[in-house]
């Protein structure tokens, strides 16, 4: 059970309740915080003007509105921004939206009523999850539109996913026995003001991008034991004397891996030994091809990119991103633009930019495998067939280049394309939810890639038959995935070997020591 209010959420708090569905508990103290910035709010709300209390919204705060009409422009707020359209979010990013709502609120800096979070708790708990279109945000003042489809859910209106259906919200809150909130204050206002779609959708994507990152790592140490490189592009000595913390990981992941490969050349054993005097050409490469030779240079970036990304969203899922805040120890509520999501947006483009080149630099190393001039060891597209009958692994590589030209079109960065709406009230937003679901795609395309390479290494490896030549650790992984996709020479249809090996993938994480 993970407790939600006092401490801060972790990454892998989050990893536990969305991915191996543990329960949460509100933090008692937390409860008691919830309950008591209500009561001050409803007590200093009187008399004074508070945005979104007695105020209309956005440009139209000027209107005062009646004491007899405040509750019904929380419901209007709600209904009228359940605007959004296109595909809905999977029932997993819905729920990490739900729960990032839930922890800024049990910051008790917003003034809801308690039973606001209970009902939240129990959806969680239930794996109840909203129905949220994409489309809708534009990331300030948060995510006004996909907040409104949860807000929707939590009055007992709208839709949501149920045993894996899009359900009426109403029949399931009647199944389970579920009482929908009231208004109170402003819990319509606190419930869609603030950056917990994109925060939450963020945070899955950090998952993804932590396990394409590690799934690369392996991927480029295997293909360097399948061409026999030499050992000191990621050698201690080498990567040393670049003063950069992602750089020296990759390099040492890679000696991790590769610690006990029989494959990997020392360059001392072969071109340091005196013996090459009379040599004119060398048939073995001096140095490899970049995409071989540079992965602690490419992926070290990757993997910086990511680990800032995680420190932001930890601060902003642990924050209070809603306005007006209410401050319960100074006695005052302040205005002002926590729900403003360019520390998000700003994050997502970078990642999405992260785990693009990433994505481009296994295409490369798959390219190099699948050409033979280029590789001059194996057969065209490591057709294991017969050549010109047969065609190997050729028809995938269009899926693969395709797919990473997709990727480079999505990095397009989001956080610089603010159009102003909301007549100019929203006159510079941060598209964060845009960014967020960007990054989504490019890591959902990133798998594939990833997979079609995967099934190369080992059609590679097995026309070489280096089985036994492999690392210990190469050895263990290319065993689990020759048990989903067996060695084929015949050609046959892939899309069900690349799905198989892509649900390994994102099931089965890399384990491998990291450097302190």
């Amino acid at each position: 059970m993970i407790s939600v209010g006092t401490k801060k959420l972790a990454p892998d708090d989050f990893f536990q309740i969305l991915f191996l569905g543990e329960k949460i508990e509100l933090d008692a103290s937390a409860v008691e915080k919830v309950k008591a910035t209500y009561e001050f709010l409803k007590e200093f709300a009187k008399g004074k003007v508070i945005y979104g209390i007695n105020t209309g919204l956005g440009p139209m705060a000027q209107y005062k509105i009646n004491s007899n009409l405040e509750l019904q422009l929380q419901y209007n707020l709600i209904r009228s921004h359940c605007s959004g359209c296109g595909d809905p979010l999977p029932e997993i990013y819905a729920k990490a939206t739900m729960l990032s709502r839930l922890n800024t609120l049990m910051q008790a800096k917003s003034g809801v009523h308690i039973e606001v979070a209970y009902l939240l708790k129990e959806l969680i708990n239930r794996n109840i999850n909203p129905y949220i279109p994409e489309h809708g945000g534009v990331g300030a003042s948060g995510d006004l539109v996909q907040l409104a489809h949860l807000a929707l859910n939590l009055i007992g209106e709208g839709e949501v996913w149920y045993n894996g259906k899009i359900t009426p919200a109403q029949e399931v809150f009647e199944k389970e026995d579920l009482k929908p909130i009231g208004m109170h204050i402003r819990e319509g206002l606190s419930l869609i003001n603030g950056t917990s779609a994109m925060t939450g959708i963020g945070m899955i994507n950090l998952v993804h991008a932590k396990n394409l990152f590690d799934w690369a790592v392996l991927a480029s140490s295997m293909i360097n034991e399948i061409v026999e490189s030499y050992d000191d592009h990621f050698s201690e000595g080498l990567n040393k004397v670049k003063l950069h913390y992602g750089q020296r990981q990759v390099a040492f992941m890679m000696r991790s891996i590769l610690k006990d490969s029989k494959l990997i050349r020392r360059r001392a054993d072969h071109l340091y030994n005196g013996k090459t005097e009379q040599v004119e050409v060398f048939k073995h490469k001096v140095q490899e091809y970049y995409s071989l030779r540079c992965v602690p240079q490419v992926l070290g970036p990757v993997l910086e990119t990511i680990l800032n990304a995680e420190k932001v969203l930890i601060n902003e899922v642990n924050s209070t991103s809603d306005n007006p805040i209410i401050d319960t120890e100074a006695k005052n509520v302040y205005h002002g633009g926590n729900f403003h999501g360019d520390y998000v947006a700003l994050e997502m483009d970078k990642l999405k930019i992260a785990i693009t080149k990433l994505s481009m630099l296994v295409e490369r190393q798959m390219n190099y495998l699948l050409n033979d001039k280029l590789n001059e060891k194996l057969p065209p597209f490591v057709n294991l067939g017969k050549l010109g009958l047969n065609l190997g692994m050729q028809g995938v590589q269009f899926t693969a280049v395709s797919t990473v030209a997709e990727n480079q079109s999505y990095s397009f960065p989001m956080y610089i394309h603010s159009i102003t709406n909301n007549n100019d009230n929203q006159d510079i937003v941060s598209m964060g939810t845009n960014a967020a679901l960007m990054t989504k795609h490019v890591i959902d395309n990133t798998y594939h890639v990833m997979s079609i390479q995967m099934i190369t290494i080992l059609q590679a490896i097995d026309y070489l038959n280096y089985h036994e030549k492999l690392s210990s650790y190469s050895r263990k992984k290319f065993d689990d995935l020759r048990t989903i996709v067996p060695k084929f020479s015949e050609d046959t249809t892939k899309y069900k070997a690349i799905r198989n090996i892509e649900n390994y993938i994102l099931e089965n994480k890399p384990k491998f020591p990291l450097e302190d």
